[in-house]
């Protein structure tokens, strides 16, 4: 949300001036108090079945949800704008403001209307916000992706001697997960698009710091600046003690200051829109900045790695390794591939996983069976701790638990690897007695709210047993009466029937009355109580008492229902920690096993990684590009080749990593071949099996990649800006365990300066960096720094020529290309032929003219010139010298020796 867009929704906490209070209706005034109390947010502001939004609010509202916009009264002279939304239909609303980066303030009854009328006719019914609702602390399914996590970010900064210490913080309510990191100014807007948050906190003067604003203009509405005593980091450890209910954090680890202030911040941002209400969070859990690949923004934008330049999963690598069957399955697939290990140990041990279930199909296939049944139970959990869970959530953790037991059942006895027998054994700490506890409670169909009741089995309580007999079996007992009173009265059309004014009652047509007013034992038996237009309406001692019994036994029975589901909430509660546990290890055990059905089904291999500085692929291929040719029964992709590794030079070392200088023609498939090989590092170091025949990779430490660019105009740069900015970064930040992408550096600027330009990125790259890196380039000039660059190989992309046209046959080979047929693309592109044949003539004229100056040689045979030029000539009389030779000839004065001689001389002068 924007400080424009925040400043206009708060805009209404105007109206709380005494002269508007004196003003307001009773109601208007409440709320008026409500929202000052509440700026920065939609009030949603209960009256009966609707969220009712006044003033500013529903100016906002009606135009963000399309909704009519009405008027209620005046104030202050004007109309007052109103618009609501119903109850029922709130969550639909709330998602669509919460996607456009609202927040609302939900404004509930806290007292019953009677009550209030106690107080007066007037009074008005007490009500306050009980939640407010943002983007990073929803809970309700209809809001959440099951395959996204749904973080929350707190940013702090401790000024601590000459260097500022940075930290992030980030949560997910849903889920509990609560984890810290340390970061620096140079790799924050990284670190940030790493955890991909959907809200982020961060203190007023940070919002405000001139050095922080590149990494927090990109982040638009997700940045929500936030008062700075949230960040204090002298209260921040006692702030997280409290909320953990332990004396001390000393004991969860070690934490700087900056960490424990962004936790803090948190924490302190969770209670402050949960109000009474504490999810159930992890402890936080520190990582090290070290421990995972480096991938700067613009590299995770190009590479399209969860979503698509366009903001689609679809087209993503993401999607395109998608094999999880469970929620909890899908974040964690994301988790990994967002933040890929640098850890060789660490990867190969979520490789021996895939391993061992790659060579057990039937344990895959029991496994998948029954992971399929796992529901979100982190999410179930998280509702009922925040008092928002009905009988479903319980009927998740029932269910989740059961599936987890099938799971360890089908894993027991399988000899295992570390990871997956980490997570056997979580699973089997899973306590019995609350999975049969829940089993015996629990009906097999349960209703979505608690207040519906009939969500316990029959048989699970004496008492409820007995009230629900008395409630339902009521129905034939009405019915027998209503036989009665019309035997009794002779009426045959008397009806027994209920509403919620008058309970039950007897109801006849006014012209059959008769019977139930006439006589005295008539009126002392059938008491009139209402007289309709066609009807009239009696009761009857006997149908008070039945009336009192039945309601009595209804809300006896939802009583006991209601009581019995605070005590099963408070029993799941209680084994927070073992089911959070649990469903974490149904997540790794589910993604072990999509990545072996990925390596199975699309014939990927085991890649060797280690610490040394090789980068060798045999057999590569693009997994996205790979699939969807597949999918379009499409030609089979093109595999090929990349090594990049550094020679061995000793015993104890190794040289730096190659370079491959890569050039070809357009459409040759030169950008998918960079893209595969950054793909391919990426899904080996989260732990996958990759796209090739045969891989090794030493762990690199942060990945670059630049290919493609478009402008910033937001920020003032042009695509070259862009373009110089991102190389800049590259040059600035690579090391030796690095991998770098770069794409036709400098192209976008005059021809000498983008060469130049590249040569001394080539160069930096070399001697400086001392990288493994693939540069694409046409500049095809370059290839001669491989002669004196001796880590510096020349490859390019393979083409054929038939007939005049050309067949690309996306190979990578040695060699350099000596032109990068881009007329033959700009034709199938659909150019005009007039312009395509004019562009290879102006193309031969172009290699043959003198390359210190070709465009003052091509000068005269430009169209445009050409014009001019005929025009200068007509107003000139004299003959060029041509001309004036051709004239002086006579032919029939020649001999053909002198003939061909003086055609020779014409030619010359010619030149």
């Amino acid at each position: 949300m924007s400080l424009n867009h925040q400043s206009d929704v708060i805009s209404d906490a105007r109206l709380v001036s005494q002269d508007s209070r004196a003003s307001a209706t009773p109601m208007m005034e409440q709320y008026i108090e409500i929202k000052a109390a509440n700026p920065g947010s939609l009030l949603f502001y209960r009256m009966g079945d609707f969220y009712e939004l006044f003033f500013q609010d529903a100016l906002e509202a009606s135009r963000a949800l399309g909704i009519t916009l009405t008027r209620r009264g005046q104030h202050l002279g004007q109309d007052i704008p109103m618009c609501g939304v119903p109850i029922h239909a709130a969550d639909d609303y709330l998602q669509k403001l919460i996607g456009l980066g609202y927040r609302v303030s939900v404004c509930e009854q806290i007292e019953d209307p009677a009550e209030a009328k106690k107080r007066g006719a007037k009074s008005v019914v007490r009500r306050d916000v009980v939640r407010l609702v943002t983007p990073g602390t929803i809970t309700e399914d209809k809001l959440l992706s099951p395959s996204d996590a749904n973080y929350l970010m707190a940013l702090a900064r401790i000024r601590a001697g000459d260097e500022p210490s940075l930290a992030l913080a980030w949560i997910d309510i849903s889920t509990g997960v609560f984890r810290v990191a340390e970061t620096t100014e140079t790799r924050l807007l990284a670190d940030i698009l790493r955890i991909d948050p959907r809200e982020l906190i961060l203190a007023d003067s940070l919002f405000e710091d001139p050095a922080l604003r590149p990494s927090i203009d990109p982040l638009g509405r997700v940045a929500v600046p936030q008062p700075a005593v949230l960040f204090d980091s002298a209260a921040a450890a006692d702030r997280l003690a409290r909320y953990f209910g332990v004396a001390t954090m000393d004991g969860f680890g070690t934490y700087s200051r900056a960490e424990l202030a962004a936790a803090a911040a948190a924490v302190a941002y969770v209670e402050k829109t949960q109000l009474a209400e504490r999810p159930a969070l992890s402890v936080p859990e520190r990582e090290e900045g070290a421990a995972t690949l480096f991938i700067d923004p613009a590299t995770r934008a190009n590479l399209e790695i969860v979503r698509t330049l366009s903001g689609e999963r679809a087209g993503s690598l993401l999607k395109a390794i998608d094999r999880t069957v469970t929620g909890g399955g899908a974040r964690l697939l994301a988790e990994r591939l967002m933040s890929p290990l640098t850890d060789p140990e660490a990867i190969r041990a979520r490789f021996d996983s895939v391993s061992i279930l790659l060579d057990a199909p039937r344990l895959i296939t029991d496994l998948r069976a029954a992971l399929r049944q796992v529901p979100d139970m982190p999410r179930a959990l998280s509702r009922l701790a925040l008092g928002r869970g009905g009988p479903r959530d319980l009927g998740a953790i029932l269910a989740g638990m059961s599936a987890a037991y099938a799971v360890g059942e089908t894993l027991a006895g399988v000899e295992l690897p570390q990871e997956l027998d980490a997570a056997r054994a979580a699973l089997g700490k899973l306590p019995l007695d609350l999975g049969q506890r829940l089993s015996a409670m629990l009906a097999d169909d349960l209703p979505l709210l608690k207040r519906d009741g009939n969500f316990l089995r029959d048989g699970a309580d004496a008492e409820l047993d007995e009230m629900r007999a008395l409630r339902d079996q009521s129905r034939r007992v009405i019915a027998g009466l209503q036989l009665d009173y019309c035997e009794e009265t002779g009426v045959k059309s008397l009806k027994i029937k209920h509403n919620n004014m008058l309970g039950y009652f007897i109801e006849v047509a006014a012209p059959q009355a008769g019977p139930l007013t006439e006589g005295p034992e008539a009126k002392a038996r059938f008491i009139h109580r209402q007289t309709m237009a066609n009807a009239m309406r009696f009761t009857t001692t006997a149908l008070s008492e039945l009336e009192t019994k039945i309601a009595n036994a209804a809300d006896r029975a939802l009583s006991i229902e209601l009581t019995a589901f605070d005590v099963l909430s408070s029993a799941v509660i209680a084994q927070s920690e073992a089911i959070k546990a649990a469903a974490a290890a149904l997540a790794v055990i589910d993604v072990s096993t999509a990545l072996a059905v990925l390596a199975e089904e699309q014939a990927y291999c085991r890649p060797a990684v280690d610490r040394s500085l090789q980068f060798r692929i045999v057999g590569g291929r693009h997994p996205v590009v790979e699939q969807a040719l597949k999918k379009n029964s499409g030609p089979a992709f093109v595999a090929n080749d990349c090594d990049l590794s550094g020679t061995p030079k000793s015993r104890d070392g190794e040289s730096p990593g190659a370079i491959w200088l890569l050039t070809g023609p357009n459409m040759g498939g030169k950008s998918t071949f960079l893209r595969q090989n950054a793909l391919i590092a990426i899904l080996a170091q989260m732990g996958s099996f990759v796209p090739a025949t045969e891989a090794h990779i030493g762990v690199v430490d942060r990945l670059f990649s630049r290919v493609g660019a478009s402008d910033d105009l937001a920020r003032g740069r042009s695509t070259f800006m862009v373009e110089m900015v991102e190389t800049a970064a590259i040059l600035n930040q690579a090391t030796e365990r690095s991998l770098v992408i770069l794409d036709e550096i400098g192209r976008g600027t005059a021809t000498f300066d983008g060469l130049s330009i590249a040569w001394a990125s080539v160069e930096h790259l070399h001697e400086v960096n001392r990288c493994r890196g693939l540069f694409a380039t046409h500049f095809h000039e370059l290839t001669v720094l491989s002669e004196k660059l001796g880590r510096l190989s020349n490859v390019t992309m393979r083409v054929k020529e038939w007939d005049g046209e050309v067949i690309f046959l996306h190979e990578v080979g040695p060699g350099a290309a000596d032109r990068s047929y881009g007329i033959q693309v700009a034709k199938l592109a659909g150019l005009p032929p007039s312009v395509v044949a004019r562009a290879r003539d102006v193309l031969e004229k172009l290699e043959d003219a003198d390359r210190k100056n070709p465009a003052s040689q091509l000068i005269d045979d430009l169209p445009l010139f050409q014009v001019a030029l005929r025009r200068e000539e007509a107003r000139k009389s004299e003959p060029s010298k041509v001309e004036a030779a051709l004239k002086a000839l006579n032919p029939d004065d020649l001999t053909p020796r002198e003939a061909l001689d003086a055609l020779y001389a014409l030619k010359r002068q010619l030149g």
